[in-house]
């Protein structure tokens, strides 16, 4: 009776110990992940703004200007926000016009990029933020937005410079976040909910655009965003 008295005694012990270093591993690994969690999110702290390399761009070969700050919304791209379409637009207007716009704090929109009839491309807003672009939030937080030199009414304007060029941003940015090249996750701006736009228009080819993405797709290497 001692004896089974005395084994229970160290078995409780044991348990006991058991249970407190059981439950010190876990707190600090909670205490781990807290740290790590705050370390990703401490830039949200009113007055505090995550590290940002000034002019630098997502997609190499394009122009920074930056678009007015009343027009996107700072954020932490993917990791607040998964991102998983592209949406196209087309600008009813002049390259430059769409710049001037998107600079206007007035205008209350802008997308990431602008591709002009010439290939060019100018980032206005980085891929980790939040543009204003889709009139609709959730696909704003969602999505990366490229605008297109040109009017809806006019197919000349859709030159193969552009389609090209767009496939080629499209196609690295579908690399960078994983997305599936398709009508599901590329897509006009026509299709986003609630909107009242109608671009990128009946002229702008689908099939030839999602043909130009996925052979650019192959080529194209999965980077990551800059700080």
């Amino acid at each position: 009776m001692g004896e089974n008295k005395a084994s229970e005694d160290t078995d409780r012990r044991i348990g006991r110990r058991a249970l407190i270093v059981g439950g010190a591993a876990a707190a600090a690994g909670t205490a781990v992940l807290a740290r790590d969690e705050l370390a990703r999110l401490w830039w949200r702290v009113p007055g505090v703004e995550k590290p940002r390399e000034p002019g630098a761009v997502d997609f190499a070969g394009a122009r920074w200007v930056a678009a007015s700050e009343a027009n996107w919304r700072r954020a932490d791209r993917p990791d607040d926000y998964g991102v998983d379409m592209v949406i196209v637009h087309v600008t009813q207007g002049s390259f430059d016009s769409a710049v001037r716009a998107f600079q206007d704090p007035g205008h209350k929109a802008s997308t990431h990029y602008i591709v002009g009839q010439d290939g060019r491309i100018t980032q206005m807003i980085r891929e980790l933020d939040v543009a204003y672009h889709a009139g609709n939030r959730d696909y704003n937080e969602r999505s990366i937005g490229i605008e297109h030199e040109g009017f809806v009414d006019r197919p000349g304007d859709l030159t193969d410079e552009m389609y090209e060029a767009s496939a080629r941003l499209t196609a690295r940015i579908c690399a960078r976040y994983d997305i599936p090249v398709d009508r599901e996750h590329i897509l006009g701006h026509v299709e986003v909910p609630g909107t009242d736009h109608t671009d990128p228009g009946p002229h702008w080819d689908w099939n030839r655009y999602l043909k130009l993405v996925r052979a650019a797709r192959t080529a194209a290497p999965d980077t990551k965003a800059l700080p």
